[in-house]
């Protein structure tokens, strides 16, 4: 079980970086400003995602 918790976490830490990627090229570009504020929701959200795994995963670890 702890293996899974390990893999989703890289799998949504993978997603943080695309979508942080993603947030300074619109950001360089001179993008939309809401499209920036819509990426930067995304980032957190997913940072808590890969967070709360990274948690059960070590949980699951010591048991």
């Amino acid at each position: 079980m702890a293996t899974t918790f390990k893999v989703l976490a890289l799998v949504v830490m993978a997603a943080v970086v695309v979508v942080l990627i993603r947030g300074l090229v619109n950001m360089m570009r001179g993008g939309s400003g809401v499209t920036s504020n819509k990426l930067m929701q995304a980032r957190v959200l997913l940072q808590a995602v890969a967070l709360a795994l990274i948690l059960l995963a070590v949980w699951f670890t010591r048991k």
